[in-house]
């Protein structure tokens, strides 16, 4: 492929420069070889544009920069980073015009919606992969790296995706849409036949600073084309709404707590399971629903899933069906053991992820609910003490432990959280995880449940720089096989 090629209907170029061929298209100096059109972006402890003479003498084609570095072969444009996507995709031959593209943006729930919508379309017949949390799977099975994912990946790497995506014939995509991935434009070029908001709650002020900048980088996704499913028992969810009618951008809105374009009703909730009944309000129909997932707030990301495969094109009947056949999502109120008390694990790791989950739990539960939980090191260290005033207001006994610690003292974080945990209510800090689920197996007894936090599908700890084996799932088998035996 030849520059002008690349940049044909992106942006234009000078003539002499249009010939040269493109072997590659990347942002990563360490990845730059002949040929290679090297994407000089700015980031919090990095400057592409330092690299952008070597690269030249390294035999990259041309270079694209956001200020005129007086090179030969360069390319100055207003945002580097925006245009990053847009030349990805030309260079993979815009692969999603093949696919119909879904997304999910909130701060929780997001790996439901989108691991349901996957699983509904496959139940329905069709290829389909699946981008998030939970790993990828391009239509060829799932692939989850040990090494702590992201929720998006990079750029180059997601249109790699997509180029297979292409290549083996799958017809949708479902991806979560992370507020970094937004404000860092990882894939500005696309425009998606829906997208869906969840809820927003306090996260992830260590990258964006406030809240109104965290919303703002959630909301820039319904400036992406395609259907918005809102969510408006949320309030930022209302604000989304009336930003999409302000600026005309189709909107169907979704409710568990009152009317919207589809609502639910006599919602009843069980140990290990949802029964509700689904409105669909412009077509004056109602659809009974038992759903393998309990708690409102997965009724309502169900809800959510199944709208948006409606806006995929697929007939809401048919959705509920296979939305009934589907068994959960994994580290999503997923029990590990179910005997004599039950332990579940979640991926719950916010105030409102803890006050949904153990809200839940709480009427649940026969005996004690036992929380652990914990909050990840070089995060939003604001939000911690929230935390633990969230877990404490439903718990019988917290045990506070860790997340992730990456480079931070364990003890700090536990003494974060511990620090909005009021005062007389009971708690124990560990900072050693694998000992803290191993005191909350043995705390307990006939009728209590379990809850551990923060991990969920998880297997892997961040010490330092090191991502380290660590399965919740594998501690409490060990545990319960060495009971049994004992």
């Amino acid at each position: 492929m030849t520059l002008g090629e690349v940049f044909s209907g992106i942006c234009g170029i000078k003539e002499e420069l249009c010939g040269l061929v493109v072997t590659g298209v990347t942002s990563d100096s360490r990845e730059a070889r002949e040929g290679t059109l090297f994407v000089a972006v700015e980031g919090r402890s990095f400057d592409g544009h330092s690299f952008a003479a070597d690269m030249l003498k390294n035999g990259a084609c041309a270079v694209v920069t956001r200020r005129a570095l007086g090179l030969e072969r360069e390319i100055t444009v207003e945002n580097p980073r925006e245009l990053y996507s847009h030349l990805l995709s030309a260079f993979y031959g815009r692969p999603t015009d093949k696919i119909k593209l879904g997304a999910v943006t909130g701060t929780n729930g997001k790996t439901t919606v989108v691991n349901l919508c996957g699983q509904i379309t496959r139940l329905l017949g069709h290829q389909t992969a699946i981008i998030g949390t939970l790993g990828v799977d391009t239509g060829r099975g799932l692939v989850y790296s040990h090494e702590g994912p992201p929720t998006n990946p990079e750029p180059k790497r997601l249109y790699e995706l997509f180029a297979e995506m292409a290549e083996i014939g799958t017809k949708y995509c479902f991806m979560e849409a992370s507020s970094q991935a937004l404000a860092q434009y990882r894939f500005s070029a696309e425009r998606f036949t829906a997208a869906a908001f969840t809820n927003l709650t306090r996260d992830h002020l260590d990258y964006h600073g406030d809240m109104e900048n965290y919303f703002l980088a959630k909301r820039s996704l319904f400036d992406m084309g395609g259907a918005a499913v809102v969510n408006i028992d949320d309030g930022y969810g209302g604000r989304i709404a009336e930003y999409c009618r302000e600026n005309k951008i189709p909107l169907t809105t979704t409710s568990v707590c009152g009317t919207a374009d589809y609502y639910t009703e006599t919602v009843k909730l069980f140990p290990d399971r949802a029964e509700f009944i689904l409105t669909d309000k412009a077509a004056k129909k109602s659809y009974p629903v038992r759903f393998a997932m309990t708690g409102l707030y997965n009724v309502s990301n169900a809800v959510q899933a199944a709208v948006m495969c409606v806006k995929m094109g697929f007939e809401l009947s048919d959705i509920l069906e296979a939305l009934e056949k589907i068994s959960g999502v994994g580290g999503r109120l997923e029990t590990l053991y179910n005997g004599d008390f039950t332990v579940i694990r979640d991926y719950a790791h916010t105030e409102d992820g803890l006050e949904k989950l153990l809200s839940t739990l709480k009427p649940l539960t026969k005996g004690r609910l036992i929380t652990l939980f914990g909050a990840a090191g070089e995060r939003d260290a604001g939000k911690r003490p929230a935390m633990g005033m969230a877990a404490a207001k439903y718990s019988d006994h917290l045990i506070v432990t860790t997340d992730s610690p990456r480079h931070e003292d364990p003890q700090k974080t536990v003494d974060d959280v511990a620090a909005g945990i009021p005062a007389g209510v009971p708690y124990i800090g560990i900072s050693d995880r694998r000992e803290a689920v191993l005191a909350a197996l043995n705390m307990a007894r006939s009728g209590d449940i379990v809850a551990l936090c923060g991990k969920g599908h998880e297997d892997y700890q961040a010490i330092g720089d090191e991502y380290l084996h660590f399965d919740e799932k594998e501690i409490v088998c060990e545990w319960v096989d060495g009971r049994t035996q004992g």
